[in-house]
C-alpha cells in the first residue's frame, strides 16, 4: 500500500548555486540543502560542487536527493535534473553523467532514502558555459511513480454530487431572484463557501429571514456560473464559455462580470481563475477595459499583463477577430 493516485505527482524546482561559496570546498562537502514536500514526503536536495566521493578527483559535480520524513509504505520515485543555460532554458548538452536516478524507498532501510547523480556534470563545463553573474542554476524534479501493489482509490466526486444537488434543488431552503430568473440554493453550502453569503444568510441582515432574496448587482448568466462554482469548485471550460456567448467579446465581458462577482463574494479562487482566462483573451480592443477591471478588483497579475501590452505598444496582444 502507499501512494496510489493514477496520476504522476511531480514537482520541479530550482537550485541556485553561488560559485564563490565552493571554490575552497573539499570533495564530499555540499553548499545547497533545501527541503520541500512532494507526494506526502519531505525531500532534501543538495549539491556537492567537487563531487560526492573521490572517484572523479573533484572534476565532476554531484547532486543528491534524500527522503527525510518517515513513511509507512514502500514507494518509487525519479530524481531528474538539468542545468539552466545562459538563455534561461534548461540544457543537457554538457551533462557528463546520468540525468536521472530511480529511488526505491523501503521503510526501515536508511540506505534506500538517498539517491545520487554522482557525476552529473564536469566542473570545467559548468564554469565555461553556465555561469551567470557568478551563479549557476539547476532545474531539479522529483516524480512519484504509481504503486502497482496499492489499492486504487478513485478521485473525489464530491463536486459532482454537490453539482447534482444544485441542479435538482433537493432540500433547497433559499431562492434568489436575479434579473427575473429564480435560482434555488442551500444556505449552508453558500455560507460555507463565502463569508459574504454567511453574513447575509445567517447574520442580522433582513435577508436571513427571507425565503427569496433579490439581487440587483449581478446578471443571471453570471450568477448561474458563480453558483455552480460554489457547489463544484470548478469553472466552465473554454469551450463551454465560448459556446454560451455569441462572440469572443461577449465571453470577455462575461468573465469580467464574473470576476467582479467573485470579488464581491470573496471567492478568491474563482477570482484568480477568471483573471487567468482573461489573460488569455487580452487583445488590443479590450486591454483598456480589462485593465480597468484588474485595477478595480485588485488583480495584480492581470493588471501587469495589461500594462505590459501597453508598454510594448500591444506587440503581445493579438487583434480581435
Amino acid at each position: 500500500m502507499g501512494l496510489n493516485d493514477d496520476t504522476l505527482d511531480t514537482c520541479f524546482f530550482k537550485l541556485k548555486l553561488d560559485y564563490s561559496k565552493f571554490q575552497s570546498l573539499a570533495t564530499g562537502e555540499f553548499v545547497v540543502s533545501e527541503r520541500r514536500s512532494i507526494g506526502g514526503l519531505t525531500w532534501a536536495t543538495g549539491c556537492f560542487p567537487r563531487g560526492l566521493t573521490g572517484t572523479n578527483n573533484g572534476e565532476c559535480l554531484s547532486l543528491v536527493v534524500a527522503i527525510v520524513s518517515r513513511y509507512r509504505y514502500a514507494m518509487k520515485a525519479i530524481f531528474h535534473a538539468s542545468v539552466m543555460g545562459r538563455d534561461g532554458t534548461p540544457s543537457l548538452s554538457h551533462v557528463n553523467g546520468a540525468t536521472q536516478v530511480i529511488i526505491t524507498y523501503k521503510p526501515g532501510d536508511n540506505n534506500s532514502r538517498t539517491a545520487w547523480l554522482e557525476k552529473f556534470m564536469k566542473r570545467s563545463d559548468l564554469e565555461s558555459n553556465y555561469f551567470v553573474d557568478g551563479h549557476v542554476t539547476f532545474i531539479c524534479g522529483i516524480t512519484i511513480l504509481p504503486d502497482e501493489d496499492s489499492i486504487s482509490v478513485p478521485a473525489s466526486d464530491l463536486g459532482n454530487h454537490l453539482g447534482n444537488l444544485l441542479d435538482c434543488a433537493d432540500g433547497s431552503d433559499v431562492s434568489f431572484s436575479v434579473g427575473g430568473e429564480i435560482f434555488r440554493a442551500h444556505r449552508a453550502v453558500l455560507a460555507a463557501r463565502s463569508p459574504v453569503f454567511k453574513a447575509q444568510l445567517f447574520g442580522s441582515m433582513a435577508d436571513a429571514k427571507m425565503d427569496c432574496i433579490t439581487l440587483h448587482d449581478i446578471q443571471p448568466a453570471t450568477f448561474k456560473i458563480l453558483l455552480k462554482f460554489m457547489y463544484t469548485d470548478a469553472l466552465l471550460t473554454d469551450n463551454e464559455l465560448d459556446s454560451s456567448c455569441w462572440s469572443s467579446e461577449a465571453t470577455v465581458e462575461l468573465l469580467q462580470h464574473l470576476l467582479a462577482a467573485a470579488d464581491m463574494y470573496h471567492l478568491d479562487r474563482l477570482k484568480l481563475m477568471c483573471a487567468q482566462k482573461l489573460c488569455d483573451r487580452v487583445t488590443v480592443d479590450n486591454v483598456a477595459t480589462t485593465l480597468g477591471c484588474a485595477e478595480t478588483y485588485s488583480c495584480p497579475e492581470l493588471k501587469k499583463l495589461c500594462m505590459d501590452c501597453d508598454r510594448h505598444h500591444f506587440d503581445r496582444c493579438p487583434a480581435s477577430t
